[in-house]
């Protein structure tokens, strides 16, 4: 056989309980979850900003960034709730270059499966005991997703992934809500079709289990733009595109119907600082039609302490290793300009 056994790793389970949450963080989780849930059903008007870096690398300028988040967040509880991003693991299109933290811990050496789970457990642990968020992640593999199952604010199915059937079954298993991307050449079909499934419950095997989901009601749409037939980005979020979503909604019966607008990928060409112009013609949208305010219920936004993105061998600290991001400044000044604009 040409793949090495090389070792076991632990189960969900047993990582918990080597690295247990408390009482305490619980409690915080369960009121944020509910917060975040009321935005879904539209009992809160509130708005959801699911925003960080594209991949977490390294967990000193993650927690700083996330700090700097939670004095902003203080400022805008009225009108905002900020879900921090924490990305450990990276869908990388060829397969090669960095796939995130749960295979690398330190970007700079070889991969330890192992030490990746300790390491993105540690980090969205600290996040919740030490500044009180809840944050989101992508579920590049399902089966890892009990790892961080009790942590965990919103998790996100990506354009690679969410026509994949077992990504579809395991978040209709999911208690937070689940943010489906449109694939990446751009079929809202297939979107449509993963949120259904996503809502719906099923029957499958999960991690040698047969189990039985509930099915997701706070499965909902991310507009992320895609790739056309000759490689061209094409954008998704302006108001025809709401509407057209919003209509696309009306007629399928799905519960809480919703979008968070992902204000990068395909839809900024991969220009982050081009997000606080498409953050704010969303807000603009948003306003001046009242079915796509109901829709719209946040965006999604890459940002981290620099603007842009490091090459290989670089050591900017708080720069992404991956995607370019918007930094610091720039999303300060966004939060504070789009309270206020809400």
């Amino acid at each position: 056989m040409s793949m090495n056994f090389y070792r076991k790793l632990p189960i969900p389970m047993e990582v918990k309980e080597m690295y247990p949450v408390t009482a305490a963080m619980e409690i915080v989780k369960q009121k944020r979850d509910a917060a975040i849930k009321a935005v879904f059903s539209g009992e809160s008007d509130k708005f959801l900003l699911i925003i960080g870096p594209c991949s977490a690398d390294h967990r000193e300028p993650v927690l700083d960034y996330i700090g700097r988040l939670r004095k902003v967040q203080d400022q805008v509880a009225d009108k905002i709730i900020i879900i921090p991003r924490i990305y450990t693991n990276k869908p990388r299109t060829t397969g090669d270059g960095y796939k995130g933290m749960l295979h690398q811990p330190d970007p700079d050496r070889d991969p330890d499966m192992f030490k990746g789970i300790v390491a993105i457990r540690d980090l969205h642990m600290s996040a919740l005991r030490d500044y009180g968020f809840s944050c989101a992640d992508e579920m590049l593999y399902p089966e890892n997703y009990r790892y961080l199952s009790d942590l965990l604010a919103y998790v996100a199915v990506g354009a690679r992934s969410v026509e994949n059937q077992q990504h579809r079954l395991t978040a209709s298993g999911i208690d937070v809500p689940v943010g489906m991307k449109n694939p990446t050449g751009g079929d809202l079909s297939i979107m449509m079709n993963a949120i259904k499934a996503g809502q719906h419950s099923h029957t499958f095997i999960y991690r040698g289990w047969e189990v039985k989901s509930e099915g997701n009601p706070y499965a909902h749409a991310i507009l992320r733009g895609y790739t056309d037939f000759a490689g061209k980005n094409v954008s998704n979020y302006h108001y025809e595109d709401l509407v057209k979503l919003n209509d696309l909604y009306q007629n399928t019966g799905l519960s809480n119907p919703a979008v968070v607008v992902d204000t990068n990928h395909a839809n900024s060409g991969k220009k982050p600082l081009e997000q606080v112009r498409i953050a704010k013609e969303i807000i603009h949208s948003r306003n001046h039609n009242q079915d796509i305010k109901r829709l719209v219920k946040g965006l999604m936004i890459e940002s981290y302490i620099e603007d842009g993105a490091q090459g290989a061998g670089e050591h900017v600290y708080g720069q992404s290793i991956t995607d370019p991001c918007l930094g610091w400044e720039k999303t300060e000044k966004l939060i504070l300009d789009l309270a206020d604009k809400l």
